[in-house]
């Protein structure tokens, strides 16, 4: 066998919403990985893959391709799957996921680190833009720029999590959601203010709903604007319209976000330093598997040391996300 193909990291990747296919997607650009399979709940026959030659499994398949997989991707909601899923194929395989509630991360971290701890697994959560990239970002700016303040914006663009979370309202048949960042406060910012800004005074969200025939549209909304972690801080807006809307004015999943510090330094902190970390994305899901995919390099590696537990990306150097040596690396990107 080609020692190249030996080599290769064997990934599965677990569920194939946007998200699944993003990564399915991306894999085919990474020389050093394969893909073992998409591994569903669904009838596999009714999955079709973006690449004619990805095998589909059921997820219960997965126990006996242990042997096989290097790393599973999980590419599951937030909201109910991932607080199920990842602690439980943790103790059998190394995994990463994009856990993106933000207040239940450190919770979410102890079960996952206790799993993949008992069953000799490394596990990566919470990784993609934000949490992810935006988190290192606000990390390093406040490491160099101590005295100052982080601000992140996110958006124009459809939140995955937050539309996931709206889907799973009894009543609902599909819904995106909008996140918009309020102009006047990251213009501020950007001319080096230093504001306290309540959540409500910096973003606003507008959700666009489909019902299922003869739902309580009322109680829909209302579940939408008072549900914890996602809308009851936020000025929220709920629109209801049709299928065929949904598909005409919202089937693209753009996104991006800015991640600033304002910071002071000089013996009397009289200048003033700003950093800004800017994402600006034609598909959400695409970039986010994309980093996924990264982490999924960095996770195995760690694996091959001998760690075991679970990691941020505060935790991962990162030459482990790189599909190239330490020689070139400073040849070429220091």
């Amino acid at each position: 066998m080609n020692q190249a193909i030996r080599n290769q990291i064997r990934v599965g990747i677990v569920g194939y919403g946007n998200l699944g296919r993003g990564a399915e997607l991306a894999l085919k650009q990474n020389t050093d990985m394969t893909l073992v399979g998409i591994f569903t709940r669904r009838d596999p026959a009714s999955v079709r893959p973006a690449c004619s030659d990805t095998r589909v499994f059921l997820l219960d398949d997965l126990p006996a391709k242990k042997d096989e997989i290097d790393v599973l991707i999980l590419c599951g909601g937030s909201a109910t799957d991932l607080p199920e899923m990842t602690p439980r194929l943790a103790r059998d395989f190394n995994v990463i996921d994009s856990f993106d509630t933000h207040a239940k991360i450190p919770g979410h971290f102890a079960v996952v680190d206790a799993a993949a701890k008992a069953g000799g697994r490394v596990a990566v959560i919470s990784v993609g833009w934000d949490p992810g990239l935006f988190s290192l970002n606000r990390a390093l700016a406040q490491a160099i720029l101590p005295s100052g303040a982080n601000y992140t914006f996110w958006g124009y663009g459809v939140s995955q999590g937050h539309s996931d979370a709206i889907r799973r309202i009894p009543g609902v048949r599909d819904a995106r959601q909008y996140t918009i960042p309020v102009a006047e406060a990251l213009e501020a910012v950007r001319c080096g203010e230093t504001p306290a800004l309540t959540t409500r005074e910096k973003h606003r969200r507008l959700c666009f709903v489909v019902a299922e025939d003869g739902a309580d549209r009322e109680k829909i909304e209302q579940t939408i604007v008072t549900m914890p972690y996602y809308f009851d801080e936020y000025d929220t807006e709920v629109c209801f319209i049709s299928a065929d809307e949904m598909q005409q004015d919202h089937s693209s999943l753009p996104h991006g976000g800015n991640m600033l510090r304002s910071g002071k330094t000089g013996p009397d902190e009289e200048n003033t330093q700003i950093v800004e970390y800017r994402l600006k994305l034609d598909s959400n899901p695409e970039f986010t598997s994309s980093v996924l995919v990264a982490y999924a390099r960095a996770c195995c590696r760690l694996h091959k040391e001998g760690q075991s537990g679970c990691r941020t990306v505060f935790d991962i150097p990162p030459a482990y996300l790189m599909n190239m040596s330490a020689e070139d690396m400073r040849a070429t990107l220091l």
